[in-house]
């Protein structure tokens, strides 16, 4: 039944939509004349108990023309001639019984004043009125009932349970109630607050609390879950999706609340939940106006520009209008893909793309020296731990030696500023990674007494989303139905979101003196298991129902939780309440760095590796290796 109805009134809607359109404005005109002169003949009716005397039904008819045009000025002031009937709101309302108070005031001056027909009954006058008003607003009123009446009836909108009976799931539950477009059929609302529940919004019952979830998305056959709480704090949303774990259902959220303060529209951008939105912290903030300072009209180097970090410190320098940013990258496909993206969205930025490898010291001379920058951001490095293990030569080559030809070319060059992007992993290393980004942090410490460019380094953990991290590769177990590999049930890691990390870096390069490196606050570090159940309940599946959750065994190189500062380091605070310093408390103990540099340069010469790793736990003496009975040897 509901289908042919849905039919019948989409072949209506098709056959007379466009005429009904286009006369609009005279059919809007029309019915409320009618309806006005139906208050009109109503009131009389009222006022003789439905017997009007031929006397009062002679007045009544000499003056109905002046009636409807009292009343037709009163729509006009009011504006009643332009607002969407379906959209009909509280402030539609007022205006109409405001119209209703202009057309019986000026009736009544016209009447009873201005041609003194005193034998008008003044209780018709005030009937009229209300009545007018009544008949106004509920043609309004049934136009949006019927609306949203047939969009309930719409086989193919899914049925949605809403967490949040607030201000935004009210506007959200409006929204897809008068808004075809949606596609959304809300069933229920949920809230802790106990004052609201058994209440109705817009129709829409609130029909239990956050705890309720699974149970509540059975009973009423819900297809998703919205969460309307865009000032939700990272603590609610875990608690959420825990609730939500057995319902197999996609969890999609509203955006922030400064998207919508910026773009009230923003309303209608419902997105999937995403791990961004479970970080367990609030995001870094940076001072913008010192950026600007910074970076606009300045000339900028970044290295490694077609990684994520670099791509993305690419993005947000070009935002500042530097008078040149130049792209460093050794992969071409990485290096041409970024410098299209970053010309359509910046055209008035010049930019210059330069294939280059950190390692060959003519080629980053040439290029340091041609394009002159006053800014530098090394983010070229090989990060990936268990692929380093095997190729622990790579790894010094690329972080050690590429950082060590790039930041002296910097300063042969002028560069004013120059900024390492390191590692929580060269704390206490465990790794071929980290102990190669551990000397680069003392050797980028070290050129900073030597020259005038100030060297700064900035440390930060994991990246959410980069090139080779643990969510893609979930992303896509998931998505061939699992498993979902784990090394560890116990492995915990410090988490950050691209942007994040990228603001870090930008707002270090402000605060840098020379010589520092700089740490982010990142909260708690958080299980790489939880990451993983976290992404499998948002794919909509049950962890170890639908997909099975598999622990592999700790790799080479890799420990249990990471650490963000060494024992011998003290932490001091910044003016930036998330961002922190490491100071060595013993002192820079940097004067060995040359002579490490020239044992791992020849090391790298020689054809046996465990040569190469007692030199790197000469350099780093915190380097402890962990070796895995799996690990394979590169053959």
């Amino acid at each position: 039944m509901k289908a042919y109805l849905k039919e019948v009134f989409s072949g209506l809607s098709n056959r007379y939509g466009a005429r009904l359109v286009q006369h609009r404005r005279i059919i809007v005109v029309g019915v409320q004349l009618l309806l006005i002169l139906l208050a009109n003949v109503l009131a009389f009716l009222l006022r003789f108990d439905g017997d009007v005397p031929p006397a009062y039904r002679e007045i009544g008819m000499r003056s109905l023309p002046l009636v409807l045009m009292s009343y037709i000025a009163g729509l006009w002031v009011c504006g009643l001639y332009q607002g969407l009937w379906r959209y009909v709101g509280i402030h539609d309302l007022s205006r109409i019984v405001w119209a209703a108070v202009f057309g019986s005031t000026v009736s009544y001056g016209v009447i009873h004043i201005g041609l003194s027909w005193v034998s008008y009954p003044r209780s018709v006058i005030i009937l009229t009125g209300v009545l007018s008003a009544l008949l106004l607003a509920g043609v309004r009123l049934a136009v949006r009932w019927f609306r949203e009446w047939v969009q309930i009836l719409s086989p193919s909108a899914r049925r949605v349970l809403i967490v949040g009976a607030g201000h935004a799931g009210e506007l959200l539950v409006r929204y897809m109630l008068s808004d075809q477009s949606y596609h959304y059929r809300p069933v229920g609302l949920i809230d802790d607050d106990r004052v609201k529940c058994n209440m109705r919004i817009h129709g829409v019952p609130v029909v239990g609390r956050i705890d309720d979830i699974a149970n509540l998305t059975r009973s009423l056959v819900a297809h998703e879950i919205i969460v309307a709480i865009p000032s939700a704090s990272n603590m609610l949303k875990q608690r959420i999706l825990a609730a939500a774990a057995g319902c197999k259902l996609p969890i999609k959220v509203l955006p922030s609340v400064r998207q919508l303060l910026a773009d009230p529209a923003a309303m209608r951008q419902i997105r999937p939940m995403s791990l961004e939105d479970l970080l367990q912290r609030e995001p870094v903030q940076t001072d913008r106006q010192e950026l600007h300072v910074l970076l606009e009209g300045k000339r900028v180097l970044v290295t490694g520009a077609g990684g994520s970090i670099g791509a993305e410190l690419c993005r947000q320098i070009a935002q500042y209008k530097p008078a040149l940013l130049v792209l460093v990258e050794r992969y071409e496909n990485g290096l041409y893909a970024l410098d299209l993206e970053l010309r359509e969205k910046f055209p008035l930025v010049n930019i210059v793309p330069a294939i280059g490898d950190v390692t060959v010291r003519d080629r980053m001379a040439e290029v340091l020296a041609q394009t002159r920058p006053e800014l530098v951001f090394h983010a070229a490095a090989h990060k990936h731990v268990p692929l380093m293990e095997v190729n622990p030569k790579e790894a010094v080559r690329n972080n050690v030696l590429g950082t060590r030809t790039v930041a002296e070319a910097a300063a042969a060059a002028g560069v004013e500023r120059f900024v390492l992007i390191s590692t929580d992993k060269a704390v206490n290393p465990t790794s071929v990674m980290g102990a190669t980004k551990r000397v680069a942090e003392e050797l980028i410490q070290s050129l900073n007494r030597k020259g005038q460019t100030k060297f700064s380094v900035v440390r930060f953990g994991n990246v959410l989303g980069s090139n080779g991290s643990v969510v893609p590769l979930f992303t896509e177990q998931i998505r061939r139905g699992g498993p979902v590999t784990v090394t560890h049930p116990d492995i915990k890691r410090f988490f950050m979101t691209i942007p994040e990390a990228v603001q870090l870096v930008l707002q270090a390069s402000v605060m840098g003196h020379g010589g520092e490196v700089f740490v982010l606050d990142m909260g708690e570090q958080i299980k790489v298991a939880d990451l993983a159940k976290n992404l499998i309940v948002l794919s909509g599946l049950v962890p170890d129902e639908d997909i099975r959750i598999v622990y592999t065994g700790l790799r080479s190189g890799e420990k249990l939780f990471e650490e963000l500062f060494e024992e011998s380091e003290q932490v001091e605070p910044t003016a930036h309440p998330k961002i922190m310093r490491a100071v060595r408390s013993d002192g820079p103990v940097l004067e060995g760095i040359e002579r490490s540099m020239i044992r791992l340069e020849m090391a790298i010469g020689e054809e046996d590796e465990e040569t190469l790793i007692r030199r790197l736990q000469e350099a780093v003496p915190s380097y402890q290796p962990l070796m895995n009975k799996n690990a394979q040897p590169l053959v």
